[in-house]
């Protein structure tokens, strides 16, 4: 059996799934069928859970993320080409909406971060205060546009080196150094 076969024929929840079956509900489910969503959601969201529940490690957030995953999938249902299996589908849509939640919470998590540290530097005691938030996003967009490009990729949205190098066309090294430039500037710059 080769791995197109094996891919299009999956065991789910004990039971083996062709892809034919899922192919007939996603079929009807695009003519605007939500009971053969129901079965496609009926048939898939533990195990869409159990992959969020691993990757998030929180219960409550792999709920939202599968929930959101199922909202995302039947908006982006005639997106679907079958070019590889329903549940693989689902899968990618899992793993990028987990991915979105957390960059998400590292662009929290360095706000945050960055607040605790201009209070440290004389600011108030308030995480919230806006004057704050805005002494930072006025300090980041004075950075020079490559600087700030990385420094925003990398410790807000959270992205990796060699995801930006690719995007922005440099070396991961001029990455890493753009970033150990920009986050030095703009400490410098805070301390005033």
């Amino acid at each position: 059996m080769g791995l197109a076969a094996v891919e299009r024929h999956l065991m789910v929840d004990g039971k083996a799934c062709t892809a034919s079956a899922d192919d007939a509900l996603v079929a009807r489910a695009r003519a605007g069928d939500a009971s053969a969503f129901e079965q496609l959601y009926q048939k898939y969201a533990g195990r869409i859970y159990g992959l969020c529940v691993r990757l998030t490690r929180s219960p409550v957030v792999a709920e939202d993320v599968t929930q959101e995953v199922f909202v995302q999938a039947w908006r982006k249902l005639s997106d679907y080409r079958g070019e590889s299996a329903f549940p693989s589908w689902l899968h990618r849509i899992a793993v990028n909406a987990v991915l979105g939640v957390q960059r998400a919470q590292r662009r929290r998590d360095f706000r945050l971060a960055a607040l605790g540290w201009l209070r440290g530097r004389g600011g108030t005691s308030s995480g919230g205060d806006p004057a704050l938030r805005l002494d930072l996003d006025a300090e980041i967009s004075r950075l020079p546009d490559s600087a700030r490009n990385v420094l925003v990729l990398h410790d807000v949205e959270g992205y990796r080196h060699e995801e930006i190098a690719g995007m922005l066309g440099i070396a991961p090294g001029t990455c890493k150094a753009s970033l150990h430039h920009a986050r030095r500037k703009l400490r410098k710059e805070l301390e005033k």
